[in-house]
């Protein structure tokens, strides 16, 4: 009977110092790290309102709660400020070359490009240039697909590969040379 009084008196104890820890835990202030803000001028321009020209949009990004590459960023835009923004995206491993665009004046592709975490400069970003905008920072990708379709019959090797390399001629370099 003794033992089991006591471990009630124990159990209340216990029950009182884990609610006082709780208490502390949560009544403590959280350290939260000062918003980083990064500016990002974006190209706009929508073929629904012709009469409206293609402009620069602003857009203010947290870099603390935005990962590291110019997609994170425009993901991040798309989803929590403006679900209009346009851009394409697949892979996020720089090989399939869907989210090439114009950033900082280079051609490259936004999952490769990371963001400078240096607040007062400003990234723009373009659709590619030479290209015809389909809406934002989607270009028209017609003539690149015709393009590709003439030459793909020679990218296409006839002969199964080699083993190691496929070396070329000396003829077969004269004939790539004008």
């Amino acid at each position: 009977m003794n033992s089991l009084r006591t471990l009630r008196v124990g159990l209340r104890s216990f029950q009182t110092s884990a609610a006082s820890k709780l208490a502390q835990a949560t009544d403590a202030p959280a350290s939260v790290k000062a918003p980083l803000l990064k500016t990002f001028e974006i190209y706009r321009w929508n073929p629904d309102t012709p009469d409206i020209a293609p402009k620069l949009q602003t857009y203010k990004v947290d870099l603390n709660s935005c990962g590291p590459m110019v997609l994170d960023a425009l993901i991040k835009i798309k989803n929590e400020d403006d679900t209009t923004l346009t851009f394409r995206r697949s892979c996020r491993e720089g090989i399939c070359g869907s989210c090439a665009m114009n950033i900082g004046g280079g051609n490259t592709l936004a999952c490769l490009s990371r963001i400078d975490r240096d607040t007062s400069k400003t990234v723009k970003i373009y659709p590619l240039p030479h290209m015809y905008v389909v809406k934002d920072l989607v270009p028209d990708l017609t003539h690149f697909y015709k393009q590709y379709k003439s030459i793909e019959p020679y990218l296409k090797q006839k002969t199964p590969p080699p083993e190691r390399e496929n070396l070329q001629s000396i003829e077969d370099r004269k004939k790539l040379v004008c």
